[in-house]
C-alpha cells in the first residue's frame, strides 16, 4: 500500500477529477472506485467523488499495491542505436507497444528489453515499465531511451523534467502552415468526454510546449520538424490538431478515414540528445526516416 498526501490547488474541482490529474496511476474511473472503497480522505475525513476541496485542504490517498504480473522476456528483434552499461536507445518500429497494458499483455518493447538486457533494467517505474524513461505511441516510430540502472534512470528523469533531454520528431501535417516556424504553448489534459484522448485544457491541463519548423511543403501537406519542450501524452498530435493541422493518418485527432500505406499517424522520433548519466558528456543520436515515411513523402510530392 502506497500513501500519498496531496494539496488541493484549484477551487471548484471535483475530487475524482483532481485525483486523476495529480496521480498518474489513476484514471478518473479508477479514482472513483478508490473513493467508493474509502481509500481517500480529505483533512482526515471521508470524502465523496463529487466533493470539491478548496485550496490548502489535504487529500490522503491510499493506493492499492499493484497486482502481481509475470513479464516474460521475449525474443523480439530490436534495432539498437546505442547501448552501454547505463542506457540503451532503440529505434522503435511502428506497431510495437512500449509496455504491457490492457489488450497488450506481451509482445511489447519491455518484453524485448527484458530478453536483450536480462535483469539490467531500472526498477524505478515498477514491474510493468522497467527501465522506461519516456514513451512514444504504438504507431509512432523512432528513438526511445531506457535506463539500465536506477542511478541512470533518476539522472535521465531529471533531464526530462528540466527539458534538457531533447527529443526531435518529423511529421507530415495536413494543410499548409502559413509561417516557417512557430510554437504551440497550450496545456494538455484528458479529454472531458473521452478518457482515451487528450485535449488542450487551459483550466486543468498541464503545461505543454511544442516548437515546430517547416522542412518542406507539398500540395495540401507540410513536412515539419517538431521539438518537444515538455512531454505530455499525444503532445505533438494534440498541438498540431489544435492549430488546424492534424498529422496525416491520425484518425484520433484528424480525419477518421485511414490513409493507405499508413498504420497510424505520420510521426517519427528522429533525434535524441541527452547528457550521459555517468560521463557527463552530451550524447546525440539520430535515426533515418523509415521507408514507409519516405514513401509517403514521395506520394504527396507527385
Amino acid at each position: 500500500m502506497t500513501t500519498l498526501t496531496l494539496t488541493a490547488d484549484r477551487a471548484g474541482e471535483r475530487v475524482d477529477a483532481l485525483l486523476s490529474r495529480l496521480v498518474p496511476e489513476l484514471t478518473r474511473s479508477a479514482a472513483q472506485r478508490l473513493l467508493e472503497r474509502g481509500g481517500v480522505t480529505l483533512d482526515g475525513k471521508p470524502v465523496r467523488k463529487n466533493d470539491k476541496p478548496v485550496p490548502g485542504q489535504m487529500l490522503t490517498v491510499a493506493l492499492p499495491d499493484p497486482e502481481p504480473i509475470d513479464l516474460l522476456p521475449q525474443s523480439i528483434p530490436l534495432d539498437v542505436v546505442y547501448e552501454d552499461p547505463d542506457v540503451i536507445v532503440v529505434n522503435k518500429p511502428v506497431g510495437l507497444v512500449v509496455h504491457p497494458a490492457p489488450g497488450h499483455p506481451d509482445g511489447t518493447l519491455v518484453n524485448a528489453l527484458l530478453y536483450h538486457c536480462g535483469s539490467s533494467l531500472s526498477g524505478i517505474n515498477g514491474a510493468l515499465r522497467p527501465g522506461i524513461v519516456h514513451r512514444i505511441d504504438r504507431d509512432t516510430s523512432g528513438l526511445i531511451i531506457a535506463a539500465k540502472n536506477d542511478r541512470a534512470h533518476l539522472a535521465l528523469a531529471a533531464q526530462l523534467q528540466g527539458h534538457t533531454l531533447a527529443r526531435t520528431y518529423e511529421a507530415v501535417a495536413v494543410g499548409s502552415l502559413r509561417e516557417e516556424a512557430g510554437a504551440v504553448n497550450a496545456p494538455i489534459g484528458r479529454h472531458p468526454a473521452d478518457r482515451k484522448r487528450m485535449a488542450v485544457d487551459r483550466k486543468k491541463g498541464r503545461e505543454a510546449v511544442t516548437h515546430w519548423s517547416v522542412l518542406a511543403r507539398y500540395p495540401g501537406y507540410t513536412h515539419v520538424e517538431c521539438r518537444l519542450e515538455t512531454g505530455r501524452t499525444h503532445q505533438i498530435r494534440v498541438h498540431m490538431a489544435s492549430i488546424g493541422h492534424p498529422l496525416l493518418g491520425d484518425t484520433v485527432y484528424g480525419a477518421k478515414k485511414p490513409v493507405p500505406g499508413l498504420a497510424g499517424q505520420c510521426l517519427h522520433a528522429r533525434r535524441l540528445r541527452f547528457i550521459h548519466p555517468s560521463t557527463g558528456e552530451p550524447v546525440e543520436l539520430e535515426c533515418p526516416l523509415p521507408d514507409w515515411f519516405q514513401e509517403i513523402l514521395r506520394k504527396i510530392g507527385r
